[in-house]
């Protein structure tokens, strides 16, 4: 099969052997780990819980969003570069990333988590706003902004302050959402062959609405994530990928302890 943004191979660790993208038809698979075949090498993602993940790639290994025990990560290779969205208690947790990050581990973070970090971290963390470009380890990182659109959501992720991140290799293109309503900048994607979307109510957004998102800048395949709200606000992930058209939706196991 010839290897393109829209149409590559991937292979799935829960699953036995390999299976094809089908682009056009929106699908859900509930899988723990996969990995897929990139012209640069692999690059498999192994959900860690909510809105924390990690990724193994042909550039090291990099994990996105650390909070909880630092035991969550032991089965994995230590990280190599860690991402940070923003500040909130579930995607960012000082002493998880003290516990986790190496001497030579690379830390990128929105400014406002950048301004909390430990002096130790900081020496050895980039800070990087909306619209910010960088490059480390071979990897071409875009900031994306992240916030609410809502009226009455506003004050939990304004305008300016958090990220979501484009990660590309060699043209193998990945977004991380981060908390998020769909923005203009969401829509605007362009070639991006694995997205996580976050959802939640009152924090972000419903299924319908990140079905919406997904559906205007249509990756190759999307992870719904972070979907445990509040007062009634969790959201149903088949329900988005019901909505979902011309994207493979992948489940993911995020939630390995439940919903509590």
């Amino acid at each position: 099969m010839t290897q393109t943004r829209r149409t590559f191979l991937v292979s799935a660790a829960a699953l036995a052997g390999g299976t094809t993208i089908m682009p056009f038809a929106a699908m859900a698979q509930d899988q723990t780990s996969n990995t897929f075949e990139t012209e640069a090498g692999p690059v498999t993602v192994h959900p860690v819980e909510h809105a924390s993940f990690v990724l193994e790639t042909p550039s090291g290994t990099i994990y996105v969003d650390t909070v909880g025990d630092a035991d969550l990560y032991s089965d994995f290779p230590a990280p190599d570069l860690i991402l940070i969205t923003h500040e909130h208690g579930d995607h960012y947790n000082a002493e998880t990333l003290t516990a986790l990050a190496g001497e030579e581990t690379q830390i990128v973070t929105n400014p406002a988590v950048f301004d909390m970090l430990p002096e130790e971290l900081a020496s050895r963390a980039t800070s990087m706003a909306n619209g910010d470009s960088g490059e480390m380890m071979g990897i071409a990182i875009d900031a994306i902004p992240a916030h609410n659109t809502t009226e009455d959501r506003m004050n939990f992720h304004p305008e300016g302050r958090d990220n979501g991140y484009v990660l590309d290799w060699g043209g193998f293109r990945m977004y991380i959402s981060g908390d998020t309503e769909v923005t203009d900048e969401m829509r605007a994607l362009e070639n991006i062959d694995v997205a996580f979307v976050c959802m939640n109510l009152p924090f972000t957004m419903g299924a319908e609405q990140a079905a919406e998102g997904v559906n205007a800048f249509q990756p190759a395949v999307v992870y719904p994530y972070h979907y445990r709200g509040r007062d009634g606000g969790t959201q149903d992930p088949e329900e988005f990928a019901s909505m979902v058209d011309g994207s493979e939706v992948r489940m993911g196991e995020w939630y390995p302890n439940g919903m509590g």
